[in-house]
């Protein structure tokens, strides 16, 4: 069984920098093999994509993060993070991490989800 775990959200004022991180287990996980994605949901909306990094560690985001967001990947801890920085009020979302096969922007690619962790940015 595939245990995402995210940390690291809560609460900031605007301008100020969180960072998440996933951490990834399973027996018959290799996480190296996987494409991990940033996703963020607010209530009524879509789940969109955030950020996302291939394999090989190409990077690919959302052009409203773009320039604030970073993320990456530590292969050796199964472990994926997403540095947020200059964070605006309308990046408040709960953000969940996930584990595909392809690097895909679309949420129904990705077959393994964290629980979330909210980030809450005040004005």
């Amino acid at each position: 069984q595939v245990q995402l775990v995210e940390s690291g959200g809560g609460l900031v004022k605007a301008g100020g920098s969180l960072r998440l991180a996933c951490a990834a287990s399973g027996r018959a996980f290799t996480f190296g093999t996987y494409a991990m994605g940033w996703f963020r949901q607010t209530p009524g909306k879509e789940r969109e994509s955030v950020a996302r990094i291939t394999r090989g560690g190409n990077t690919y985001y959302l052009d409203s993060v773009k320039g604030r967001f970073t993320i990456s990947r530590d292969n050796a801890k199964n472990t994926v993070y997403l540095q947020m920085n200059s964070l605006k009020p309308e990046d408040t979302a709960s953000y969940y991490c996930a584990a595909s096969t392809l690097p895909s922007i679309r949420a129904r690619d990705y077959a393994y989800w964290g629980q979330g962790t909210q980030v809450t940015v005040s004005s």
